[in-house]
């Protein structure tokens, strides 16, 4: 048996997955026994009083104590997005008898992709519209739909339930600065992680390029599908489709025994 803990990206708190967990289990994902655990970052969601870390590998061992706390059974499948994908990243090459599975979702990282392709030039006014509105949840929010997201069927609803969590538990503009320089500096190893790897990514992502993706699957020799038309947040955009990759990746491979977390 193995939990899933669930991270997430930029500023982005657990409430943002809606019903993500409850999909993966009608796939067949979650079975007896097992959990989904959504873990914020700090200066996120629960966590928004923290100041976030300048270092992906401190956001690591931040999630890493919160899985403690949880009673997260170990060796544990990680599904992140973007930066939470880069701090999986980092757990996994740390600790790597801890992570089971990995599945990175539309993320980018150094030495595989450089600074316009992690971070597109198209998307940069769209960007600073976001943060000249940092205050303001409904437009912000609005923009950062407009940016992240292809599937429009839910689009008031999705503001005015992400408007609301900005206004309880949002992001300081000091906190987004932090994550996000923390994410410009990561850079991850050379070698691919011991665990089974899944890389997911959108052809039509206007945040991230996907020849990120692209790059880490060929060097890291790991699996990698792409969804035709989703946007940067791929499990809002189509949640089914992103469960049934999963669902077929994950029986190609042989789970691995349990392990007991340390705080080393």
């Amino acid at each position: 048996m193995s939990d899933w803990v669930l991270l997430r990206g930029l500023t982005r708190e657990t409430r943002h997955w809606g019903a993500f967990d409850a999909a993966l289990g009608a796939h067949g994902l979650v079975g007896a026994g097992e959990r989904v655990v959504c873990i914020d970052l700090p200066g996120n969601g629960a966590e928004h009083a923290h100041a976030a870390p300048r270092s992906v590998f401190a956001m690591m061992d931040f999630v890493r104590e919160r899985a403690v706390a949880l009673n997260v059974r170990l060796p544990c499948r990680v599904l992140a997005m973007s930066l939470g994908a880069m701090v999986a990243t980092a757990w996994a090459e740390r600790h790597a008898g801890e992570i089971e599975r990995l599945v990175l979702i539309n993320t980018s990282m150094r030495p595989f992709a450089r600074m316009p392709e992690r971070l597109r030039p198209a998307a940069w006014p769209m960007l600073a519209r976001i943060a000249m509105t940092w205050t303001q949840p409904e437009r912000c929010e609005a923009l950062i739909l407009a940016l992240t997201c292809n599937r429009n069927d839910t689009r008031d609803a999705d503001i005015a339930h992400w408007a609301h969590l900005r206004r309880t538990h949002g992001a300081s503009a000091a906190n987004a600065l932090r994550q996000l320089a923390a994410a410009a500096r990561f850079r991850a190893a050379p070698d691919a992680p011991r665990c089974p790897v899944l890389l997911l990514s959108s052809a039509a992502d206007r945040l991230v390029d996907p020849v990120c993706s692209v790059r880490i699957a060929k060097h890291w020799r790991a699996s990698h599908s792409v969804h035709p038309w989703a946007g940067h947040d791929l499990p809002h955009d189509d949640p089914d489709w992103t469960c049934k990759t999963i669902a077929a990746w994950l029986g190609e491979h042989e789970p691995t025994r349990d392990i007991r977390v340390t705080n080393a």
